[in-house]
């Protein structure tokens, strides 16, 4: 039987070893999750809300152990990987509190004697394709209104942190969910598609690269299942002339740098108005400078390493090849010295004098780099911002709410930010457009693609 290998970025070494599912393994499973659904979508809202919190017990219970394999398996600082945990929890309890008025039936006035209503359905069950990045939120974002919705789920988490699957089902199993309702699978590329082929199998939500999705769309194609999508981005800020400087440098620094740039939301390039652009860009580099790059088991340590050496190949070359073409690198080098040219330790990199016929600044790069371009309007920036075949969020930074609305609603994009970024609040859908991918999770809209109408037409 073959086996698969998560290797740690933090020195190359194997952290853990699992044997892959077997094809009488996957069919016992999802066989299993079949014949489960019907039992759990029998219980009440209020019952599966109560197996869900208890849950959520297990992982606040276990939070330090849980953060460290974050950090073992992904490279996140030791020192924020609780913060994942916490925010996990704040998700499922926003879904959890908003489910027994999405899930209610939905009556309409009487007509004619006749009594009307739509009822919300469970799908099946419901296949949640998780990745690396930020494992468990991102994971969560389906698991939680899926098992509340009445569905069962069965979680295939990538490699790089498959232990992530393994914990959501210890945390389920102390939950006393029924057996079958959660269950993972470690699988290889051929068994996932056979398993998103499956008939059994309802839906699909899938994050990751769009190479992933056109995989997942294909492997579902003629099926008439549904598929949830969330793929790349290429997220801009913008910097206009009437912003709080400091705190717009404080707050895309971080927006670009936190989880060393790996974030499908993260800020990877800025349009700044050239009325403050050699200040932000001053306030910034020195920003960026202060950052500690190095063992994100050691509490001093503010970056860690990005996710493998093929990553970190990857954002090198961007850079070097937008300095080939006469971009400036703002961060010299021996700075930070733990980044030596090689294996996933990458410096955090600013650069200037860029424009879009650079892979830097309309290629994803996942990774601790930044462009920066100077503009002259909002209509240039506008423009700029929208040259792009992603579209997960932007953010513009100003003190006039009227002008981030006005722009907001021409940017081609799922949210627009004011004054922050990289984040999601959990009552606002999040939702992607162009390559950025299709569907919606979290908020009220979160409950609509993990179950189906139906309608009442009852006449007396």
């Amino acid at each position: 039987m073959p086996q698969t290998q998560l290797v740690s970025p933090i020195d190359n070494s194997v952290y853990c070893e699992r044997m892959l599912a077997d094809p009488a393994e996957i069919e016992q499973v999802v066989s299993l999750g079949y014949s489960a659904q019907s039992v759990w979508s029998d219980l009440s809202v209020e019952q599966r809300i109560a197996f869900c919190r208890k849950a959520l017990i297990y992982f606040n219970d276990h939070k330090d152990d849980v953060a460290l394999e974050i950090t073992w398996q992904m490279g996140r600082p030791i020192r924020y990987a609780a913060g994942e945990i916490d925010g996990m929890i704040d998700r499922a309890e926003t879904m959890l509190r908003l489910a027994p008025s999405q899930l209610a039936d939905h009556a309409l006035p009487e007509r004619a004697g006749v009594s009307r209503y739509i009822s919300r359905e469970p799908l099946g069950t419901i296949l949640v394709v998780a990745p690396w990045n930020y494992p468990y939120l991102t994971a969560i974002n389906t698991i939680i209104p899926a098992l509340v919705a009445g569905n069962t789920v069965l979680l295939k988490h990538s490699t790089q942190t498959l232990l992530c699957a393994e914990r959501f089902q210890k945390a389920f199993d102390y939950a006393g969910l029924p057996k079958g309702v959660f269950q993972y699978l470690h699988m290889d590329h051929p068994s996932t598609d056979s398993v998103i082929g499956d008939n059994r199998v309802n839906f699909v939500a899938f994050t990751g690269s769009v190479e992933g999705g056109k995989a997942v769309e294909k492997s579902a194609s003629g099926l008439f299942k549904g598929v949830g999508l969330e793929l790349g981005g290429k997220d801009p800020a913008y910097v206009m002339d009437d912003a709080s400087l400091a705190r717009a440098v404080e707050g895309i620094v971080d927006g670009a740098f936190f989880n060393s740039g790996q974030s499908c939301c993260g800020i990877e390039r800025v349009y700044v108005h050239e009325h403050c652009y050699d200040q932000f860009l001053e306030q910034a580099t020195q920003l960026v400078s202060q950052y500690t790059l190095g063992s994100p088991l050691e509490e001093a340590t503010t970056l860690g390493p990005v996710v493998n050496g093929r990553s970190a190949q990857w954002v090198r070359e961007q850079v070097r090849q937008a300095v080939a073409a006469g971009a400036t690198a703002c961060i010299p080098e021996g700075v930070f010295a733990r980044d030596i040219g090689e294996g996933p330790y990458v410096a955090p990199q600013i650069l200037t004098d860029v424009d879009h016929s650079m892979s830097l600044m309309v290629e994803e790069s996942f990774g601790p780099v930044l462009g920066v371009m100077k503009v002259s309007s909002d209509a240039e920036a506008l423009q700029l911002m929208n040259d792009s075949e992603f579209g997960l969020t932007a953010s513009l930074w100003t003190s006039d709410c009227g002008r981030a609305e006005k722009i907001g609603r021409l940017l081609q994009t799922g949210t627009v930010f004011m004054n922050r970024c990289d984040y999601l609040d959990p009552e606002l859908p999040w939702t992607g457009v162009k390559q950025s991918g299709r569907g919606c999770t979290l908020s009220h809209l979160g409950y609509d693609q993990l179950t189906r109408p139906k309608s009442f037409h009852l006449k007396n």
